[in-house]
């Protein structure tokens, strides 16, 4: 699958910004099955210096600085990817039991051809800025988790229970809404699922990871549209020893295969914040953002 993303964010102030920095992390990774053709980033008004580096995670970030009085601040983030089908079919009852996984999370002297994969993996066992382990949420998972269940087949079964279990409802949660009141409501979008179910994840002792991506905008002939087309989407992924990371989508209650578009991941959405930074002046503002996704070949 070969798709067009466009990504417009725009800001427009009550008052002039007389200087900005900020950084936009909106450049699609190379990852399994995704190869990234081409990206660009246009910046108005002009951008006086600006940087491409990789973050900690391997994320794409643009930094940039306008040092020019401006009202109106847009950027506009145009890439190409190639999607390849993922043809291995996954056996959820094979492989290891999710207690085997915890247990080898757990040891730091752990030693295996996949010794270092593992140890990098050990990071997304802890806490983040958003996503803090808790008992009512390790309570939560419990149902999922039983004993000697293997890992995959015991994370599928968490994502259609949060999928069951929740309601997506775009106007009840913001940034700040902590995973107790989702939890406790069972409301939410495609980041506070995200976030529970790694809250869930290292509740019980596994390694999760947040996704940011897109999700294609036209469905196949006669399939229902998925919630977060036309805008930017979350996921999460978990680790599993000898096969890496696992992409789970629980406000579709999907894997992501061919529709899933990966921007980059960490280890909640702070870490791959699509664009953040600092103004001078500018006061009030109103944001517009603007997602198309165009498939360009099947």
């Amino acid at each position: 699958m070969h798709y067009k993303i466009t990504h417009i964010t725009k800001y427009d102030y009550t008052d002039k910004v007389s200087l900005s920095y900020s950084e936009a992390r909106l450049m699609p990774r190379n990852c399994k099955n995704q190869h990234v053709i081409s990206s660009t980033l246009d910046i108005e008004p002009y951008a006086a210096d600006f940087r491409i580096r990789e973050d900690f995670f391997g994320n794409h970030v643009a930094y940039f600085s306008m040092q020019q009085a401006h009202n109106v601040f847009t950027i506009t983030a145009v890439s190409e990817v190639q999607l390849q089908e993922n043809p291995a079919q996954l056996d959820f009852y094979q492989g290891h039991a999710w207690e085997e996984v915890r247990n080898m999370l757990s040891q730091q002297q752990y030693f295996s051809p996949q010794s270092a994969e593992t140890l990098d993996a050990r990071q997304y066992t802890l806490d983040s800025p958003l996503v803090a382990v808790s008992a009512e949420l390790a309570e939560y998972a419990q149902p999922s988790f039983t004993q000697g269940r293997s890992i995959t087949d015991a994370v599928n079964d968490l994502m259609q229970r949060i999928y069951n279990d929740f309601t997506f409802d775009p106007d009840f949660t913001t940034l700040a809404t902590p995973l107790a009141t989702v939890l406790e409501h069972r409301r939410g979008v495609c980041q506070d699922f995200a976030h529970l179910a790694i809250g869930c994840l290292r509740s019980v002792g596994l390694a999760a990871r947040y996704v940011s991506g897109y999700i294609e905008t036209l469905p196949p002939a006669g399939e229902a549209k998925l919630i977060g087309a036309d805008a930017s989407h979350a996921w999460f992924a978990v680790y599993v020893p000898e096969q890496g990371w696992i992409d789970f989508d629980p406000t579709n209650n999907q894997m992501p295969n061919t529709q899933h578009i990966t921007l980059g991941w960490g280890r909640d959405y702070s870490d791959i914040t699509p664009l953040k930074g600092v103004i001078f002046g500018g006061q009030q503002h109103e944001l517009d953002v603007s997602v198309h996704v165009e498939c360009l070949e099947s």
